[in-house]
């Protein structure tokens, strides 16, 4: 899956001469926590987060003491130094992006201007949806050997009990030889094809062995 399917293009955007209040007021409107910042071209310049606001917004307390502040530009306290992606990317692989940057969103730039943004919620959506997770069925997993056409033996169990997947992923095992294989499959009842699979040799982790039929 690309971003460009699971981007949000609807944008909310203020130029750094916007003040610190229009950007308070928009993420209360607007329900949000993130606000992009364009030049006139539509160029991303910046960012601004919620967190950003908390730490420059006044105390409920001092409202009227610091309230010159909030009229003050989002120049001064957004974000300039940005990640960055494409609406062509890989789903997968700004999920890494976020892991390892710690980071809340995600602009999506394509030939210098603004096009989207992907957030933390819109990435756990669509890992929901790779997985299969949000349509009825079951979850298999069996450990495999590392090696060619095991796959294609395992889809054969499959074809022949005609359940249909929804998904399949592909986790490391605790040694370099085998794979993990987790199926989400189309059935609510699991154990048929996880009684097939421990008979033709392969181990299968889940639905549990004492909870398979004898």
């Amino acid at each position: 899956m690309i971003v460009e399917k699971i981007m949000k293009t609807n944008l909310t955007v203020l130029t750094e001469n916007d003040t610190i209040h229009r950007a308070i007021t928009l993420i209360k409107e607007k329900q949000i926590r993130h606000i992009l910042i364009v030049d006139d071209d539509f160029h991303l310049i910046g960012l601004v987060s919620d967190r950003d606001i908390r730490d420059a917004a006044p105390s409920i307390f001092r409202t009227e003491e610091f309230k010159e502040d909030l009229q003050k530009p989002l120049s001064l306290i957004m974000k300039k130094e940005l990640i960055t992606g494409h609406p062509l990317d890989f789903v997968e692989e700004i999920g890494a992006i976020f892991c390892e940057n710690s980071i809340g969103c995600l602009p999506i730039v394509k030939g210098k201007k603004l096009v989207g943004i992907v957030t933390g919620t819109d990435l756990l959506h669509s890992y929901v949806e790779l997985t299969g997770a949000n349509k009825p069925g079951s979850q298999i997993e069996v450990q495999i050997p590392d090696k060619p056409v095991v796959l294609h033996s395992i889809s054969g169990i499959f074809k022949k009990r005609k359940v249909n997947i929804h998904s399949l992923l592909v986790y490391p095992a605790d040694d370099e030889t085998h794979k993990i294989l987790v199926i989400r499959v189309q059935t609510m009842n699991p154990f048929a094809i996880a009684e097939e699979l421990q008979k033709e040799g392969y181990l299968v982790l889940w639905p549990m062995r004492q909870e398979l039929p004898l």
